[in-house]
């Protein structure tokens, strides 16, 4: 193994060094802002598609500063896109989980363990709820729920899909065993409910 031995360089020594590798920076004031508040290290990934490919690093020919910044921002936009996307998908499956199952087999559907398919261990279903529960405490409907009902001592399904990981609500969905409620929660998409596993 080889010591680390790269010292640390100041934000003004990081573009002193990229401007060496050939990058051009007309406006230094603004490049200094952006790397006080991305940092060099996570910027200068966003250079690599800009250099060319030699060990060196050094930059190919015309490449400004505010090419690697426009890299950032749209990669910066687009995730911020599919996260978007991702916690609308993620909240409509709960809503569809809670809508169908509770319509379908009660308030407290998943203490069911009929619903599930036998290879699924509902006992580690109910202690995840009940690790959750005691985590979520502080959640004002938990609280609720905890100080007003004993029976089920557990909350009804559409709390516990609020509390639960959106992994925790997918595996949850993938063991469901009643084939009517899996293409029922997954036909809201037109989706076979394969593609939801």
């Amino acid at each position: 193994m080889t010591l680390f031995d790269k010292p640390s360089l100041s934000i003004p020594q990081h573009l002193d060094q990229w401007q060496e590798r050939g990058l051009s920076i007309p406006d230094w004031p603004r490049a200094e802002r952006y790397l006080s508040v991305i940092s060099y290290y996570r910027l200068s990934a966003y250079t690599l598609p800009f250099q060319n490919g030699n060990p060196d690093h050094q930059f190919k020919p015309g490449i400004e500063f505010e090419d690697v910044l426009h890299l950032y921002v749209f990669d910066r936009r687009l995730r911020l896109l599919i996260l978007d996307a991702i916690e609308r998908l993620e909240v409509a499956l709960r809503a569809r989980m809670t809508n169908i199952l509770s319509s379908h087999h009660g308030s407290h559907a998943y203490l069911n363990p009929g619903i599930f398919d036998t290879r699924y261990n509902h006992d580690w279903l109910l202690d995840q709820v009940r690790r959750k529960c005691d985590a979520s405490q502080a959640e004002t409907f938990i609280k609720h729920y905890r100080n007003k009902y004993t029976d089920p001592d557990l909350p009804p399904i559409w709390m516990i899909m609020e509390i639960l990981t959106f992994k925790e609500v997918s595996v949850l969905f993938s063991f469901l065993r009643i084939k009517e409620d899996k293409q029922a929660i997954a036909g809201f998409w037109d989706l076979p409910d394969k593609v939801l596993h």
